[in-house]
C-alpha cells in the first residue's frame, strides 16, 4: 500500500516530499536522492542499446541503470544529473509524472525530452 505522503510510487521508485527513493539501485539495496542534489534531469527514449535490453547496471561508465525487470516494456527513461561523473538512469512506470515532480520539487527550469538515450 502506498504511503500517503508519497507524491508518486511504483514497485521500484518513489517520490516523496524530500526526494527520490530507488528500491534497488546498488547491488546491496536502495538509494535516496534528495531533490536538493538534483542539478538537472532529462527524459530519453529507450531503445535496445539504450536500456530496453538491460535489467540493471551499465556498459557505459557515465550512467547506472537501477534494477527494473520490466524496462523492456517501457518507452522512456529519466536521467538525473547530480553533479557527479555517474548519472542515475531510472525507468519509472510513469516517467513524465516523475519528471514533473522532480522539476517542481528540485526547482528546475525544465526537464527536456530528448531523442534516444545513451548506450547503457
Amino acid at each position: 500500500m502506498p504511503d500517503l505522503s508519497d507524491l508518486y510510487r511504483d514497485k521500484w521508485i518513489a517520490c516523496t516530499e524530500q526526494g527520490i527513493a530507488i528500491r534497488w539501485y546498488y547491488l546491496w539495496g536502495p538509494k535516496q536522492i534528495p531533490y536538493s542534489q538534483i542539478r538537472g534531469a532529462e527524459l530519453v527514449k529507450l531503445g535496445l542499446a539504450s536500456g530496453k535490453g538491460r535489467i540493471w547496471g551499465t556498459a557505459n561508465p557515465r550512467y547506472w541503470a537501477s534494477l527494473d525487470p520490466h524496462r523492456r516494456q517501457k518507452e522512456l527513461a529519466l536521467i538525473l544529473d547530480l553533479g557527479r561523473s555517474v548519472r542515475p538512469y531510472l525507468t519509472p512506470d510513469d516517467a513524465r509524472t516523475v519528471a514533473a515532480i522532480i522539476k517542481n520539487q528540485a526547482g528546475l527550469a525544465d526537464v527536456p525530452e530528448r531523442g534516444n538515450g545513451p548506450v547503457i
